[in-house]
Formats: structure tokens, C-alpha cells, sequence
């Protein structure tokens, strides 16, 4: 049963004021700059269902491309109250309280690779989770005690990273996708999952998807067990990794 809006649970857009429904849009059209583009830009925007649309800016891109910011307004609102968002839940211990805690319940250091996979190579992401310095004072998994964690850097190809899991005793596996076009990161991460199950690891391997374009939902899609995107710290990672893993032992309480 659909649940009735609730005023006090409804947003809209705001610009200048509450619920003004101002919004700001960027795209491309393959034109030169000029007017005729500026107002082939401008119906697009009213033909998305945008109002009092304007222009604000107008950059050539390449040859025979331009570049555009629109300023407009929209009456689009959402119902807090009716959305359903899949999240990862976490329970967050300070760091020596996980590690206390991780050692105890599973008597053995718990082993998580890391990698970005297939042709992409910008490691920045899975290096700020899992390098031991970690990044804006919270430590990467290296340095907890309780975790065997091993970076094994970018352009892993996925048969590899997965025979990986399978000779390090894995887990856990995490995955970074920064490359988007053309849904290369969909087609790349589920690969990684088909070759998991084609060895037969699939079962015991927490699979782990993460980057810019990531969120819970997508990964689940993608067949993995958890996504985090943008904002995510290594302790978001471990924290969930050792509930996991003690959920699946049996021997605690999970995320």
C-alpha cells in the first residue's frame, strides 16, 4: 500500500529560497556555440519539464561541441516518507575496540584483497581504503591488526583477482570502479563476480563493489554483497567486513 504524502517529509529543490524548485543543469550538444545552439539548449530543458529556463553558460567543448549550464525551476517534490533506499547498516567500534572484538570472535586475522579491476587504473579510491595511511585521519585496513589486508594495485584483470581469492584464502574481495562510460564498470564488476562462481568461491567470498558511480542498490544488482560510493572511509569498509564475516561464522551478531 502506497503511504499518502506527509508535508513535513516532502522536499523539493532549493535555490534561492525554500521549495523555490530551482535547479542547475549541464550537458552537451554536438553544435557550435551560437544561438541557435543556446536555444536548442533551452528547449531541451523545457522539453525534461523545466520552467522559466535560462542559459547561464555557453563554452565551446571540442570542435563542433558545446557545453551548457542552465538555470531553471521545476514543481518536482518527493515523499521522503515513500522511498525505499537499500543501505549498508553499520556498527561502528573505535578502532582498537573492532580489532579487539574481530580477533576474538574469529580467532584469526581476516584476509581482504583489493583492487581496481579490468582496464581501469585510477587507484586513488581503493589505495584511501585499504594503504595503511588511509586518508583524512582515518586509517586504511593495513593497519588494523585484525586484518591481512593486500593491495594489489589497479588493471587486475578479474580471472586473476579471483584465482587471488582463491589462493589467499579471501574473505573478502573489494572492488574500485572509476571508469563509467558506456557502463563499463556494470560490465566489469559483474564479471568479476561470474568468475568467482566459476571457481566456486563465490559462496565464501564477501564481495565488495565501490566507487564514484557506486551505491548499495547497484552492487546488489551487480551480484555483490555490499557498495559503498563516494564519502565512504576505511573504517566503513572494516566495520562492515568484520560484521560480516562473524555473521557468517556464526559467532556474533552481524552489521
Amino acid at each position: 500500500m502506497s503511504r499518502a504524502p506527509s508535508e513535513a517529509g516532502v522536499v523539493r529543490p532549493y535555490g534561492d529560497r525554500r521549495d523555490d524548485g530551482a535547479v542547475q543543469l549541464s550537458f552537451v550538444l554536438p553544435l557550435e556555440a551560437g544561438a541557435r545552439a543556446r536555444e536548442a539548449a533551452t528547449a531541451i530543458a523545457r522539453q525534461l519539464g523545466l520552467e522559466q529556463v535560462h542559459v547561464a553558460a555557453m563554452e565551446r567543448a571540442a570542435e563542433g561541441f558545446t557545453f551548457f549550464v542552465v538555470y531553471a525551476r521545476t514543481a518536482a517534490a518527493v515523499d521522503l516518507g515513500a522511498l525505499e533506499v537499500p543501505e549498508v547498516t553499520l556498527e561502528h567500534r573505535g578502532f582498537d575496540e573492532l580489532n579487539a572484538h574481530a580477533l576474538r570472535a574469529v580467532g584469526r586475522r581476516i584476509v581482504v584483497l583489493g583492487a581496481c579491476t579490468g582496464a581501469d587504473a585510477h587507484a586513488v579510491g581503493i589505495d584511501a581504503i585499504m594503504n595503511m595511511k588511509g586518508f583524512a585521519g582515518d586509517p586504511g585496513l593495513e593497519r588494523y591488526p585484525c586484518l591481512d589486508a593486500r593491495n594489489l594495485g589497479a588493471q587486475v584483470e578479474n580471472v586473476d583477482l579471483a584465482r587471488a581469492c582463491g589462493a589467499a584464502g579471501a574473505d573478502a574481495v573489494l572492488v574500485s570502479q572509476v571508469v563509467t562510460q558506456r557502463d563499463v564498470h556494470r560490465r566489469n564488476a559483474r564479471d568479476l563476480v561470474e568468475q568467482l562462481e566459476r571457481l566456486g568461491l563465490r559462496g565464501r567470498v564477501i564481495a565488495i563493489l565501490g566507487g564514484p558511480r557506486i551505491d548499495h542498490r547497484l552492487a546488489l544488482e551487480l551480484g555483490y554483497d555490499a557498495g559503498f560510493g563516494p564519502g565512504t572511509r576505511p573504517s566503513d569498509v572494516a566495520a562492515y567486513v568484520v560484521a560480516e564475516v562473524i555473521r557468517r561464522r556464526g559467532t556474533g551478531p552481524g552489521p
